[in-house]
């Protein structure tokens, strides 16, 4: 659960909860000033749904703000409205009704769609056999009144609708932002990369064959001179051996320079990532990576992410890069749902196809309840 949508589940907490409270002063009020006898069954009634709705209410929004959506609601939100529908029936009146608007406001979070939107109908017609069998009231007078708190019920239902949008919204806009400053990064390296390149083919291909031309000019001059004069050739000769030296030294360094700090690279993917939490292990000797292998690493982390939060709504995600049988292994494993089936979607098969190419292989582990797992081993042969 991203902070956002923490947020607006704690607002909305605080608003049912008060709306508990007052509906509590509403019952004791009837209680004291209700001028005909009430029997005992019916208020002991009337108090007992009321306590079932705030107990249900209150775990339901616990759970939603820390596991997410659970088998825990299957329970909790058709005890929310049977406790609500109740309390219209022990008390003959529209008090439990306004409980149905609070839990209107709680069905977006805790269902998946269509299931929202069916439970909003579902209690308005539950509550027309409870209107029409108030004391002057008719089947049609039921049906209009049950009809006005279902309307009622539609401004929560569809305000919780607009703030879970949003927040999902801002949470993909963070996603998309965390993948364009990797992206960045990976830019700017291989900006560098190609820049270290340049200069060093310019090194080998320009000082490189000058200094060449150089020493085998003095080697044809230390045959032709004597005496003093051939000592200065020869050491001239030997200094232009050892800068010749240094040339080929100097490009064959900035030929190596071509590696990528993936563990900056992940850090700044994850930074823009709210949901879920990412824990990143990168051990000094599989940072630096070939620029090509860093490509594959960065594109397996961003469809781990995108697995999580979209099919497996898990809580956290840790991946982990470590050496294994002469290469190296990125694992991410979330806690999410789990799947008893797998199937190969367009990104799982192109993360295939990048690691084939690498001639590396990737797994897939996975299971109902157990979470995700995403095993990917590539040679080290661009690594140190």
């Amino acid at each position: 659960m991203s902070p956002l949508q923490l947020s607006h589940l704690r607002l909305l907490r605080t608003a049912g909860l008060v709306i508990w409270g007052c509906i509590a002063l509403g019952l004791t009020v009837v209680v004291r000033q209700s001028s005909t006898p009430i029997a005992t069954w019916q208020v002991y009634g009337w108090w007992i749904t009321w306590a079932i709705f705030g107990v249900t209410f209150w775990l339901a929004l616990r759970e939603l703000a820390g596991a997410g959506r659970t088998w825990m609601f299957l329970i909790l939100v058709p005890t929310i409205s049977g406790s609500a529908v109740a309390l219209s029936y022990f008390t003959q009146s529209g008090l439990g009704a306004i409980f149905l608007i609070v839990s209107a406001g709680v069905l977006p979070w805790a269902l998946r769609k269509p299931w929202p939107a069916v439970f909003l109908v579902l209690q308005s017609l539950a509550m027309i056999p409870v209107f029409a069998g108030l004391r002057d009231f008719t089947w049609l007078e039921g049906i209009i009144q049950a009809g006005l708190y279902g309307g009622i019920s539609c401004f929560p239902f569809i305000t919780s609708v607009v703030a879970l949008r949003q927040a999902e919204d801002r949470e993909e806009l963070w996603r998309v932002n965390g993948e364009l400053r990797a992206a960045q990064f990976m830019l700017a390296e291989s900006e560098r990369t190609g820049e270290r390149l340049r200069i060093s083919r310019e090194l080998h291909d320009l000082v490189g064959h000058h200094l060449t031309a150089l020493s085998l000019n003095l080697e044809v001059a230390s045959h032709l001179v004597e005496g003093k004069a051939l000592e200065h050739v020869n050491r001239s000769q030997s200094l232009s051996r050892l800068l010749l030296s240094d040339v080929r030294q100097v490009v064959s360094t900035l030929r190596e320079g071509d590696l990528v700090d993936i563990g900056e690279a992940l850090k700044r993917l994850s930074e823009g990532v709210p949901k879920p939490e990412i824990h990143l292990q990168v051990p000094e000797e599989v940072t630096m990576v070939a620029a090509g292998h860093a490509q594959v690493v960065l594109r397996f982390v961003q469809e781990a992410i995108t697995n999580a939060v979209k099919h497996a709504q898990a809580q956290n995600l840790w991946v982990t890069l470590r050496r294994a049988d002469n290469g190296f292994e990125v694992v991410a494993r979330d806690d999410g749902r789990g799947s008893k089936v797998v199937t190969a979607g367009n990104g799982l098969k192109g993360m295939q196809e990048r690691v084939a190419q690498l001639g590396g292989h990737l797994d897939i582990e996975t299971g109902p309840g157990m979470g995700f797992v995403l095993m990917a081993w590539l040679p080290m042969e661009s690594t140190v």
